[in-house]
């Protein structure tokens, strides 16, 4: 059964106290510009602004890409990691604590450089999704892995005494459950993912980030050039708080 949540403020109430709080926020940014005294210089930026726009849709579409095929490695290694095979739980240790104890920059180099190499894959776009996914899959892995194993054991065995397969008490049992404890650091994890695809630089890929250095190098002028980054990237990650927000709502379930 849904909770009832207690009727909260009406929406013209929360949209003033966004209001306010969007306009306390700007003008502490107008205070800080204005006493900094900077000349801007959008008129060069904008000459830039369809390369820009290129490595916006370029971040987009590597991004979504990443996401779904990490969201697959997570709950593929969470499995792996509950698995009663033993070389498979232990392949799936190793992994996880291989990706998350490392830095990204350090993966990106070796992955590209050494295994994608060994490999023949050199398109550097397609190796900028594997390399995200993989290490995005690894986080995704434990959170999901953590949600499956919220679920108590009493259900677990209530689902074997009424005749369901292991794979069905994973998918109308466990799953639905696991998603409603893990989407919030699922979302938290989209977000960096989107945001790390900026170190794909290192190796060529003309996405956001490097657009962005690109339209500085050639301007010099810094802040014209990152404060479009920013936003473009709040574009792209702020939708997706929202959007996760709703859904934790229609799921959101009595404990």
């Amino acid at each position: 059964m849904k909770s009832e949540d207690h009727a909260g403020p009406p929406w013209t109430a929360r949209l003033a106290g966004a209001l306010i709080a969007a306009a306390f926020v700007a003008a502490i940014f107008y205070f800080a510009f204005h006493q900094l005294g900077y000349q801007w210089n959008w008129a060069a930026v904008s000459r830039y602004r369809g390369h820009l726009l290129s490595g916006w849709l370029l971040t987009l579409l590597i991004s979504l890409a990443a996401l779904v095929l990490s969201t697959s490695i997570g709950i593929t290694f969470a499995l792996l990691r509950r698995s009663s095979i033993l070389p498979l739980r232990y392949f799936g240790h190793i992994y996880v604590e291989l990706v998350r104890g490392t830095p990204l920059l350090v993966q990106i180099l070796i992955f590209y450089y050494v295994v994608l190499e060994a490999f023949h894959i050199r398109d550097r776009y397609l190796a900028g999704i594997l390399i995200l996914s993989c290490f995005s899959g690894a986080y995704m892995s434990e959170i999901i892995r953590a949600g499956i194993e919220s679920v108590g054991a009493s259900q677990l065995e209530s689902a074997k005494a009424v005749g369901l397969t292991r794979a069905q008490t994973y998918r109308y049992v466990i799953f639905p459950q696991a998603v409603r404890l893990t989407l919030p650091p699922m979302v938290g994890q989209f977000v960096s993912l989107i945001k790390d695809s900026s170190l794909l630089s290192i190796i060529a890929v003309n996405e956001f980030t490097q657009a962005a250095r690109d339209v500085n190098s050639v301007t010099y002028s810094t802040l014209e050039s990152y404060i479009p980054l920013a936003l473009g990237y709040l574009v792209l990650t702020l939708p997706i708080s929202l959007w996760t927000r709703q859904l934790e709502r229609k799921i959101r379930f009595e404990t």
